[in-house]
């Protein structure tokens, strides 16, 4: 497998790129990706046999309960920094080793089933707070500490609506390589 087709199964959509002025039509429609992933993902991988669940979505990647599992903790981890960005002043966030977390047993043995109930849960609350933010909120930002840069709360919907989407491009493009779909 050559590194340009190795990159593609690692970022199948592309790398999020972020518009450098962010608008409100942005705003609604990565709104509208975080409102209606979490039922899309789980119409994807619901009917999967424990086997598809445990296979890897490329070489050395994950599998696909572990993506399931990934983007709970992520999608998580995300909605607690946003309610940080808003009730602190440039909070640093903490980081976590995803690829560790991926790792522990929870992600490579548990149900998915879980997860998809946490995600949707999440998404309910993370849409329904970011529904309501003024220009002011969106401008609010943490600091990530990985890079020391401040992330606006704005970038952060249009980065989580590209991660949404990131993943499940990850899992239909291989089920569609193993006539799964």
């Amino acid at each position: 497998m050559t590194n340009q087709e190795l990159e593609k199964l690692k970022y199948p959509i592309g790398q999020f790129e972020c518009p450098d002025t962010i608008s409100d039509e942005h705003i609604a429609s990565w709104i509208s990706t975080l409102e209606t992933f979490p039922i899309r993902f789980e119409a994807l991988v619901k009917h999967l046999t424990k086997e598809q669940l445990d296979t890897q979505y490329r070489p050395d990647g994950w599998t696909i309960r572990q993506v399931v599992h990934h983007v709970a903790d992520s999608h998580h981890h995300s909605y607690t920094r946003f309610k940080w960005a808003l009730t602190e002043d440039k909070p640093v966030i903490k980081a976590y080793n995803e690829a560790d977390w991926a790792e522990l047993c929870d992600s490579k043995n548990d149900p998915i089933q879980m997860s998809l109930e946490h995600v949707k849960a999440i998404h309910y609350k993370l849409v329904n707070l970011l529904k309501q933010l003024s220009k002011e909120d969106l401008n609010k930002c943490f600091i990530h500490p990985e890079t020391n840069s401040e992330v606006l709360l704005s970038y952060n919907i249009g980065n989580y609506a590209w991660h949404s989407n990131h993943h499940y491009a990850h899992v239909e493009n291989l089920l569609k390589q193993k006539g799964w779909l």
